[in-house]
């Protein structure tokens, strides 16, 4: 296997690894920021008040794009096993 074949491989993996990631950590950096806008202009400084919505919010994200981030992962995890022959030429 070349280095080149190993970056290719690298990347893809992180590439894939982003799309997945992305939808939860941007609806719990929406939420997150909104909660902490509503904090600062009602002067309520209790720690723990961001992490239900937080949590609530990336449960939602999760039931919505579940099926889409499966199929993306499955999709790269079986082009990834039919490829090994042309990897260990």
């Amino acid at each position: 296997m070349s280095p080149e074949t190993v970056i290719e491989i690298g990347m893809a993996s992180m590439k894939v690894a982003l799309l997945i990631a992305a939808p939860t950590l941007i609806a719990a950096l929406l939420v997150g920021l909104i909660i902490s806008v509503l904090q600062a202009a009602t002067q309520i400084q209790e720690m723990t008040l961001t992490f239900v919505p937080k949590i609530i919010a990336v449960a939602v994200v999760v039931l919505i794009f579940g099926p889409w981030m499966l199929r993306i992962l499955v999709s790269f995890t079986v082009q990834l096993i039919s490829s090994i022959p042309y990897y260990l030429k």
